[in-house]
C-alpha cells in the first residue's frame, strides 16, 4: 500500500533517552507504519552514529538528552547532514525553547502533551520540506518577537547555561556535568553562578524549584502508552 510519498517509505530516526517515551511515540506512529520505518537512538551521539551509517529523511529529537544537548544535536545535523530535516518533540512548551530550536536548524516543534494530536501531521509536514509549529506556540513566539509578550526568564540564559541548568535540576552532580560536557568543574561552577544571577535566585534549592516549576522533571509528559 502506497502512502502520500509513493511506494518509498520515509526513514525516521527517533532520538529520546527514555525507552517508555520512544515506545509511546512508536505507537502513535504505528497506524501510519506503511509510510515510514523507525530507527531509535537514546543519545545525540548515538543519533550521529546512525546518521553516518544509514540515510534518514527525518530526525525526531528531544531537547533534553544526556551528553550532547538537543540543541547541539540539531546544529550538528544541520552542519553534517543538511539534507536531513529535524522535528523537535519536547516537554518544553515555552516559546524560548522553540525559538532556539528553529535558530539551531529545526523545521518543526511539537510538545509532548500535544503529540497525540499533532505528531503525525508534523512528521508529514516537515518531511515534505515544510515547517510545523502548533498554532498556540506560534502565536506566543510572534508576540514575544514583536514585544507584545514579555520575554521568558530563560531568555537571559545562553544555550550552555540552559543545558547546565537542566542537568542540575535533573539531579546531576557538578563533577558528572563537567565530565559529560568536557568542561572543568570550575567552569561548570562559574556557569551555575551566572545562572543564579541571571534568574535572580539565591541558592541551588531555589534553582531546582524554578526548574520543577518549568517541568524540567517530566521527561514523558503527555505520551500515552497506547494509542487513543
Amino acid at each position: 500500500m502506497n502512502g502520500p510519498y509513493g511506494s518509498v517509505q520515509l526513514r525516521l530516526l527517533l532520538v529520546d533517552d527514555h525507552t517508555v517515551v520512544r515506545e509511546g511515540l512508536k505507537r502513535l506512529l504505528d497506524p501510519q507504519g506503511n509510510q515510514w520505518s523507525i530507527t531509535e537512538a537514546g543519545t545525540g551521539f548515538q543519533a550521529l552514529e546512525c546518521l553516518r551509517r544509514e540515510s534518514f529523511d527525518l530526525v525526531i529529537a528531544d531537547l533534553s538528552l544526556p551528553g550532547m544537548s538537543g540543541l547541539d544535536l540539531i546544529r550538528r545535523i544541520n552542519d553534517e547532514f543538511p539534507g536531513v530535516a529535524v522535528l523537535v518533540l519536547t516537554m518544553h512548551s515555552e516559546e524560548q525553547y522553540a525559538m532556539r530550536a528553529f535558530q539551531a536548524g529545526a523545521s518543526g516543534y511539537v510538545t509532548k502533551d500535544s503529540a497525540s494530536e499533532e505528531l503525525v501531521a508534523a512528521v508529514r509536514k516537515v518531511a515534505s520540506g515544510g515547517v510545523f509549529v502548533s498554532s498556540v506556540l506560534a502565536e506566543r513566539v510572534v508576540q514575544q518577537l514583536n514585544g507584545r509578550r514579555p520575554a521568558s526568564d530563560l531568555s537571559a540564559l545562553s544555550n550552555r547555561e540552559l543545558d547546565i541548568m537542566q542537568r542540575i535540576v535533573a539531579g546531576e552532580r557538578m563533577v558528572d556535568i563537567a565530565q559529560t560536557l568536557h568542561l572543568s568543574i570550575k567552569t561548570v561552577s562559574t556557569h551555575k553562578t551566572r545562572i543564579l544571577e541571571k534568574l535572580q535566585l539565591d541558592s541551588t534549592a531555589a534553582l531546582i524549584r524554578f526548574g520543577l516549576e518549568h517541568q524540567f522533571d517530566k521527561p514523558d509528559l503527555g505520551i500515552p502508552a497506547h494509542p487513543g
